[in-house]
């Protein structure tokens, strides 16, 4: 049951406030991915500005993980403004980032030594403001940390992403714990587009919408971020492997 459902004088009350804010407010509220099936299970129609959001690959591979990147970064592609980018390890690969509708030079990058030091620079610069979006890559997201993040992007609206890297198969386990992101995603790599000429076509991911505050789970097959940081419904299984660039370096 969805807390919607369990809830329905806070979903009328919060269905009235949307009515007096307006259609404008609304829009400026969400990120909408401008895919009907996917906006649909979300509400208000997109990710939630001022709230933080969850990515993970969908296996222990290098190549899922990669996916989460480039996914992530076809979101923040559609922000506007400046982004910090917090990271442990300094392997991105921006020619990757670019071809998701990410440049480098939108983008300001953080590195840490400790995870920890990736959670604060992370909740400074959502508490800064006046920022895109501040994406974090790590591999442990406690409770309490997770509830700083959403405290912080909630004072000033920004969209917080986090990319879940593993560094070892057991680690992965630690995604099914609970967090205060408003949604938990998580995005494999399948077979790309098939084209009527030999070549690899469009990469194509099994998009997985594991949890979403006042929504429900759902699965799509996509076509991977264009140069615009957008994905599409996949309409053709498709039978070749994927060969599509790694967000990350090696």
């Amino acid at each position: 049951m969805t807390r919607t459902a369990a809830n329905p004088v806070i979903a009328e009350l919060r269905e009235r406030i949307q009515h007096l804010e307006g259609p404008a407010t609304r829009r400026k509220s969400v990120l909408p991915f401008m895919v009907r099936e996917i906006d649909e299970c979300l509400p208000g129609g997109g990710l939630t500005y001022g709230a933080i959001h969850e990515v993970a690959g969908g296996g222990a591979g290098t190549v899922d993980g990669a996916a989460a990147a480039l996914f992530v970064a076809g979101i923040a592609a559609r922000t506007t403004g400046q982004l910090v980018w917090c990271l442990t390890r300094p392997d991105l690969f921006f020619p990757a980032l670019a071809q998701a509708g990410l440049h480098p030079d939108r983008v300001i990058f953080v590195e840490a030594d400790k995870e920890e030091d990736v959670l604060g620079s992370m909740e400074e610069a959502l508490s800064f403001g006046g920022l895109g979006a501040v994406v974090g890559e790590l591999v442990r997201l406690p409770m309490t940390a997770s509830r700083r993040l959403q405290l912080a992007a909630e004072k000033t609206g920004t969209l917080g992403l986090i990319v879940r890297r593993w560094r070892r198969q057991t680690e992965a386990t630690d995604y099914g714990q609970p967090t205060a992101s408003a949604t938990r995603w998580r995005v494999g790599v399948i077979p790309s587009e098939e084209l009527p000429v030999p070549g690899v076509g469009r990469a194509r991911w099994f998009l997985e919408l594991m949890r979403v505050k006042s929504g429900e789970c759902a699965e799509f097959e996509v076509g991977a971020c264009d140069a615009s940081g957008r994905i599409a419904i996949s309409t053709e299984p498709g039978n070749q492997k994927n060969q599509g660039r790694s967000a990350f370096a090696g």
